[in-house]
């Protein structure tokens, strides 16, 4: 086998085999943990459609990526559902041979009237966002006034559109909505949809992050496995990034995705590309690498294909490792993009 032939892969000997592609940077929630109001104001200045990429330049990135051996695409944001006619992205992506899965993660307010179309264009699966059955606490995250049976309908929605089983991700913030643990257990044992409770982040700069807020994910199973017990599961793909449970009792599965207390660097495979299109190697990366210029300046694939291999080559990032060996005053001062500019 030729050099040239091998897979792409990373420093660490990570390869690269997913890709999450941010097609807005907007959103109408103001969660405390990724946008919050004071910060995303009516005044914030929001990326200009002219410097979004296209849906024929996403399409021609993803192409790249996939030629470089990812298989899985996932759109996120923002909002991604803000950024109008996205089935027709979803109908260009799955036409690129070797991209095998296309997903979706969105905070389920639109999904209910496009569900439909989006999974006749080819997206496969949805994450969907809920932070709380309890409307107070959930509107509270949210900041929106936005009410829990408006996201339990774009579940139901999701599902008839054949987007089952769907992922409900729960991020746990201690003193904020951690009693919600067991009740949004209760409501999806059974349901055949998969939850998954995701530790609080330092996601950014401007979410005001607390080590002491992140409720562990061992404490989360404890809670669980104290009222049904459960056995761990094995991955269901290489990479994957939740550490899954089965209920013992055969009423489903639950995940955890603990990037605080159990960092999952080292067989992390997935490349990040942002709305203006710039390319992130980590989720808490500080600068993105510019694809939209040369894309826009008539760079040709293959210059793509080498400018995207040598990033990735190059890479690095093990954030999440290290983080326990750094202050909280470094990481405080770090540069870190925000979540909303290159979804989670």
């Amino acid at each position: 086998m030729a050099i040239a032939d091998l897979p792409l892969a990373d420093m660490l000997a990570r390869p690269l085999r997913d890709l999450r592609i941010s097609v807005t940077d907007r959103c109408q929630f103001r969660c405390t943990y990724c946008m919050p109001r004071e910060v995303f104001g009516r005044d914030f200045a929001f990326l200009p459609r002219e410097q979004l990429l296209t849906f024929e330049e996403l399409t021609r990135v993803a192409r790249v990526f996939a030629d470089l051996g990812i298989g899985k695409v996932r759109l996120t944001g923002g909002e991604p559902l803000l950024r109008r006619d996205l089935d027709k992205l979803v109908a260009m992506l799955a036409g690129i041979d070797g991209v095998q899965d296309i997903a979706l993660t969105t905070n389920g307010a639109l999904l209910a009237g496009k569900a439909e179309a989006l999974a006749a264009a080819g997206l496969r699966r949805v994450t969907i966002s809920l932070d709380s059955l309890d409307d107070a606490v959930f509107m509270a995250l949210n900041d929106a006034g936005f009410p829990v049976a408006r996201v339990l309908e774009a579940i139901a929605a999701a599902a008839g559109a054949g987007l089952a089983p769907v992922k409900v991700n729960m991020v746990v913030r201690r003193g904020v909505n951690e009693q919600s643990i067991l009740p949004m257990a209760a409501h999806f044992r059974g349901s055949g949809h998969v939850l998954r409770f995701i530790e609080y982040m330092d996601v950014g700069t401007t979410n005001g992050w607390r080590l002491d807020e992140v409720v562990p994910a061992a404490e989360i199973i404890s809670v669980i496995g104290g009222q049904w017990p459960v056995d761990p599961a094995e991955p269901a793909y290489p990479g994957e990034v939740a550490r899954r449970y089965r209920y013992r009792d055969g009423a489903g599965e639950i995940g955890v995705i603990a990037s605080v207390t159990q960092p999952f660097c080292r067989g992390c495979t997935r490349a990040r590309l942002s709305a203006d299109g710039k390319l992130y190697t980590c989720l808490f990366g500080g600068a993105g690498h510019d694809l939209r210029g040369p894309l826009r300046a008539g760079c040709s694939d293959q210059a793509l294909r080498e400018q995207i291999s040598s990033i990735w080559a190059r890479r690095t990032d093990r954030y999440s490792e290290q983080r326990t060996h750094r202050s909280s005053r470094t990481q405080q001062a770090q540069p870190k993009v925000e979540m909303s500019h290159i979804g989670g």
